[in-house]
């Protein structure tokens, strides 16, 4: 059985010298210790998902992921919890023949059945999630019946499961601003999804060169969840460090003082750059005095073991 979530997660204040010499309050949403081995988004976006599987008799699912996709450990945890196969395909083919990394490691030793495919054949694969789509009819004929998840696990149940973050956040209102950081956008789109009026969603793109792209996604699983779109967030795309899972010495640097002043481990991939997104946009004058930010704490850090 898969352990209950621990909802709904703490809420805590986080505002330093440097946010409030500029009138900002800082708060956390720890969604890193909502689950021990499905943490933060991938429980909001993978608990609709399962429930769906269990409840069209699914007993396999398949989905993507990079080496070191958290995404396919916590697909792997959860569908093993409840007696699902569970198959991982891998972006790079060139690892099939190397010693495993820990991420993919976790994966296998949790059940999941990994296949790795060259850069082309994943992007095919992938099909950016689309159900009833060509590359779906495929997978299902390589795979058998299956649950396909896309990458990420962004879909439109997913944003529905997300957008339980803000209703766990009490009293927002105009001054609100509820963060996170934006990969593939399915937690976004919750969040917007599920503010009240006034209260605004940013995201902070974790990837380089995802203008216009990650804005369609969003506005695709809005239109997809809810059909309708909102126009109550934006995605801020000058944070990524570099590209998707660079940490530059800045942004290290910036996570280490993070951790000395607040007692929080972070996750470096994610949940820094959007800590040092809005640090620096608070500097730059970007909130009104007044405003009070929360940002969601995505996942869990790396282990000692790790990269």
């Amino acid at each position: 059985m898969l352990e209950p979530a621990r909802l709904p997660t703490p809420l805590t204040d986080c505002t330093d010298e440097a946010l409030a010499r500029t009138g900002v309050e800082l708060r956390l949403k720890r969604d890193d210790l909502l689950h021990p081995g499905v943490p933060g988004n991938k429980w909001r976006k993978l608990a609709p998902n399962l429930s769906a599987a269990v409840e069209q008799g699914h007993t396999r699912l398949v989905t993507f992921g990079g080496a070191y996709s958290t995404h396919l450990r916590a697909v792997a945890v959860a569908a093993g919890a409840l007696g699902l196969e569970s198959v991982g395909l891998v972006r790079g083919e060139e690892l099939a023949g190397a010693p495993r990394n820990w991420s993919l490691r976790a994966a296998e030793a949790a059940g999941m059945e990994l296949a790795f495919l060259s850069r082309s054949a994943y992007r095919e694969a992938a099909g950016r999630g689309a159900p009833g789509g060509a590359a779906e009819a495929e997978l299902q004929r390589r795979w058998g019946p299956c649950l396909v998840l896309p990458e990420g696990g962004s879909n439109a149940l997913a944003a529905i499961g997300a957008a339980q973050i803000p209703a766990e956040l009490p009293d927002l209102g105009e001054r609100d601003v509820v963060c996170c950081p934006v990969g593939t956008g399915g937690t976004l789109a919750g969040i917007a999804a599920g503010l009240p009026p006034g209260a605004r969603a940013l995201g902070v793109a974790v990837l380089r060169g995802g203008e216009g792209y990650l804005e369609g996604e969003v506005t695709r699983l809005h239109r997809a969840a809810y059909g309708r779109g909102f126009d109550n967030w934006r995605i801020d795309h000058d944070h990524h460090g570099g590209g998707y899972g660079r940490v530059p010495a800045g942004l290290a640097a910036f996570a280490d003082g993070f951790e000395q002043r607040h007692g929080v481990a972070l996750e470096r991939r994610y949940v820094a750059k959007l800590l040092a997104a809005v640090h620096g946009l608070a500097a730059a004058g970007a909130f009104p005095p007044g405003t009070r930010l929360t940002a969601v704490v995505t996942g869990l850090p790396d282990p000692p073991d790790g990269p």
